[in-house]
């Protein structure tokens, strides 16, 4: 199993967008959007490989330093089976 932590997707929306759009969307939003690309291009690239299995965006795991954190509840919010 695999967890990837995204922390500059803020940054990255305001590059596409711009800052002043960037600045009008909250920040889970941003999180959430960049998330939900970036699913898309690893089903992709990993269904092209011949590669079978799932991918979950999830609220409520952490990473932090060598510790992974789980808060009290856990949410799975995007899920795909590739």
């Amino acid at each position: 199993m695999l967890v990837l932590k995204i922390t500059n997707a803020q940054e990255v929306v305001s590059a596409k967008l711009g800052k002043f759009l960037a600045s009008l969307t909250p920040e889970s939003l941003d999180r959430d959007t960049v998330e939900d690309v970036l699913i898309k291009k690893l089903i992709e690239n990993l269904a092209a490989e011949g590669l079978h299995g799932e991918v979950a965006a999830v609220r409520g795991l952490d990473l932090r330093d060598n510790d992974l954190l789980i808060q009290d509840r856990l949410h799975l919010r995007r899920h795909h089976t590739f």
